[in-house]
């Protein structure tokens, strides 16, 4: 019986060693045995007694049995699945993972709506605007930005693209909050830098040609030193009065001349650094800070939450010098930053240009136009021919509307005639705000040709007012109701050209400038959140 047991234990052995560390010890001669050909399994004896071994014993053998009939495959990972250490990754395994860190923000609109957004911490100022035009069911036309307000300093900017919006949110005070609203001139600079940079303003300490892509070049070209120069009113700190003092704007930061318009370094005065600074417009400076005109600005360090002690309050005479001060700024501060923000979009934009039709809702997607002047209906592939298709039927739905008004069937939304009131549908119509509201409204979303919006008259209340932007200044152009055969039309000049209503007359200036200075390109919006 020993026997049997002995020579049990001796086939079972080269069983446990196939690749593996044997639990049993070694031979003393040294010698290595042959491993035989047949299989264990066909080697023992029915009539031979099998050696019970410990539940522990015959479970760990059982493993080591598993492993040892797999194929032999390199391990990739041996400091994993060592000896040592059980195959299972534990804590400590891995290098410190950095969790994404969350937070989140409030955001306000123009009509005092908010939502509050949760955001990773390295979302940009152009993340978090996309995310809010999604939500808010906007389109998306890369004019919406950020704003960063102060109320309790009466100072605001637009954050750049590039910003981190939790970074910006650190360096605001608790009254201070974020506004989402429309800039039309964000980039217009890099469209027309002639009208924001006046000639007489500029220097540069190279030649330069002058001309448009070399002015931008220079400002984008760090080796390059541009200044800006001229007169401003600059607040001494600390003290309620004002100095018109001679101000030169350089990549090092903003000196005024301690000797009329002289420029000598033993000249120069510091009065801010535009490293850890931004520029911000003044909301009321004449009312808050007894500024000598309306176009005020300010450079504000980083580390300021509520103090105005160390604000660097100046003013301009007018919008456009105000203007490119402000752009200056940016461009010395930022550089290419700038640059690729406004390229972005349009590099977007030329991939997509196969498909670059209108954001529309998914109702408006699913439908088709439709021809059924004939027996049967065809489908109008032409976009062309749909477009004219579409005016076509906008014209004749005006005229029904009107017959039906005439025959005295008004309008089930309102008492009035609907010509009267399908305005107030739209977003350029911002119903009863006074001249200054209006003007307040068109300053904020960015003094660019063509940005217009339309109101109630405050001295006809039969009238309306045009409000449109040409030139960086706002002019306002009265609509005076006017009757023909018994219908009431609208008309901007006394009545040579009539609209049945205001969505005809906007659509007929959007494509002819008529007797406006400039067409009508951008509305302003107020979206609520």
């Amino acid at each position: 019986m020993n026997a049997s047991l002995e020579s049990m234990q001796s086939d079972t052995v080269p069983l446990l060693q196939n690749g593996q560390h044997a639990r049993s010890q070694p031979r003393a001669s040294g010698t290595r045995s042959v491993q035989p050909q047949a299989s264990p399994r066909q080697r023992v004896q029915r009539s031979q007694p099998v050696h019970i071994l410990a539940v522990r014993r015959l479970q760990e053998e059982d493993q080591q049995f598993r492993t040892s009939s797999l194929p032999a495959i390199p391990n990739p990972f041996p400091e994993l699945c060592g000896p040592g250490s059980p195959p299972v990754l534990t804590p400590g395994s891995l290098p410190p993972s950095q969790a994404a860190a969350k937070q989140d923000v409030k955001v306000f609109s123009e009509d005092g709506t908010s939502k509050v957004v949760e955001i990773l911490a390295d979302m940009t100022a152009r993340d978090l605007c996309q995310l809010l035009v999604y939500k808010s069911h906007c389109v998306d036309d890369n004019s919406w930005t950020l704003v960063e307000h102060h109320p309790h300093l009466g100072l605001e900017r637009c954050l750049e693209d590039h910003e981190l919006v939790v970074q910006v949110e650190s360096t605001m005070a608790s009254e201070s909050k974020f506004l989402f609203r429309k800039n039309y001139a964000k980039y217009e600079f890099f469209k027309n830098p002639v009208n924001f940079f006046p000639e007489q303003m500029v220097t540069w300490c190279q030649q330069s040609n002058g001309s448009q892509s070399q002015l931008l070049q220079n400002f984008l070209n760090s080796s390059s030193c541009p200044e800006i120069q001229g007169f401003l009113h600059v607040k001494e700190l600390g003290k309620k009065s004002w100095k018109k003092l001679y101000v030169c704007l350089r990549r090092s930061g903003l000196y005024c001349s301690t000797k009329g318009t002289s420029k000598e370094p033993r000249h120069l005065q510091l009065l801010a650094d535009l490293e850890d600074s931004n520029i911000f417009y003044l909301i009321a400076g004449r009312k808050q800070y007894s500024a000598p005109t309306d176009y005020g600005l300010c450079i504000k360090p980083n580390k300021v939450r509520n103090e105005t002690k160390e604000l660097r309050l100046l003013c301009a005479e007018d919008e456009q010098t105000r203007t490119c001060w402000m752009t200056a700024f940016r461009l010395l501060k930022y550089g290419m930053l700038l640059y690729q923000n406004y390229r972005i979009p349009q590099q977007r934009k030329a991939l997509l240009s196969p498909f670059s039709t209108p954001v529309r809702s998914v109702s408006e997607n699913s439908l088709v136009a439709m021809d059924f002047s004939g027996q049967t209906g065809r489908v109008i592939e032409n976009p062309a021919e749909a477009q004219s298709a579409a005016l076509e039927e906008g014209h004749a739905w005006r005229k029904r509307s009107t017959r039906m008004n005439i025959l005295g069937s008004q309008s089930p939304l309102h008492p009035s005639t609907l010509s009267t009131v399908i305005h107030r549908t739209q977003h350029w119509f911002h119903g009863r705000i006074s001249r200054e509201e209006s003007h307040r409204i068109i300053k904020q979303q960015g003094l660019v040709d063509g940005l217009f919006l339309l109101r109630d008259s405050q001295s006809n209340p039969k009238a309306f007012v045009l409000t449109l932007c040409h030139h960086q200044k706002i002019k306002n152009f009265q609509i005076l109701p006017c009757e023909d055969d018994g219908q009431t039309f609208f008309s901007l000049d006394d009545g040579n050209t009539k609209f049945s209503d205001l969505i005809q007359l906007v659509d007929f200036y959007q494509l002819n400038k008529g007797v406006l200075p400039c067409k009508l390109k951008h509305h302003c919006i107020r979206v609520a959140l």
